[in-house]
């Protein structure tokens, strides 16, 4: 199983995928990988989401998926079983603290404060959500971040999309960044996968050097 770090070095942007289950979860998940974005997050926000993750870890070997918004610490159990690859928070507390080092699913806890950061530093973490980012700093924040805290990296995610994710990849301790405009609704209500698979694939620009 790939660590944390490796996980988000495959690409430039990870996207946040709210699905209803494998009728929209599986061509989704194919129209991004084929696009070259391969690293997915399908979040906990919906009765089917695990039900998509089993899907796409089962139909979709060229994806690795995990799932967002773990808030409980029998969720990282649950997405193991379903195929998870990683865990993301919005945050993070003692009871999932408790309940990642029990899991052997890499997981991507969330901060929004140099404190926050500091914490989660001391025990071990070195790569970090920053959520909500824009509204917590954005890339200003980030980048005011790189000389105190140099062996910090982090993945923004909050009000993240082609405008200004660009802004944050070039700051040295951002390996990617996380949003939902890979996927919009209206794509996926359309099934019009080749317009998923096009920003994927524009998706890559975002840096160079990506490994595909």
């Amino acid at each position: 199983m790939r660590s944390t770090g490796e996980l988000l070095g495959l690409g430039p942007v990870v996207p946040v995928l709210t699905l209803q289950g494998p009728a929209d979860g599986v061509p989704v998940a194919r129209a991004l990988a084929a696009g070259g974005v391969r690293v997915l997050e399908v979040t906990l926000r919906t009765d089917g989401a695990l039900e998509a993750v089993r899907a796409i870890a089962a139909e979709v070997p060229e994806a690795i998926v995990g799932v967002g918004t773990v808030l409980e610490p029998a969720q990282f159990a649950a997405a193991r079983a379903a195929g998870a690859c990683f865990a993301v928070s919005p945050g993070h507390s003692p009871a999932l603290l408790n309940a990642a080092a029990d899991s052997e699913l890499p997981w991507l806890p969330g901060i929004a404060t140099v404190s926050e950061a500091m914490a989660l530093a001391e025990r071990g973490y070195r790569h970090l959500k920053f959520f909500p980012a824009e509204a917590a700093g954005g890339a200003a924040f980030l980048r005011a971040l790189q000389a105190p805290l140099p062996t910090l990296h982090f993945c923004p995610t909050g009000g993240v999309d082609a405008r200004n994710a660009a802004a944050y990849l070039a700051l040295s301790n951002v390996p990617c960044v996380g949003g939902s405009w890979l996927a919009p609704q209206g794509a996926v209500e359309a099934a019009d996968w080749s317009r998923i698979e096009a920003l994927a694939c524009a998706a890559l620009s975002l840096r160079a050097g990506t490994k595909r």
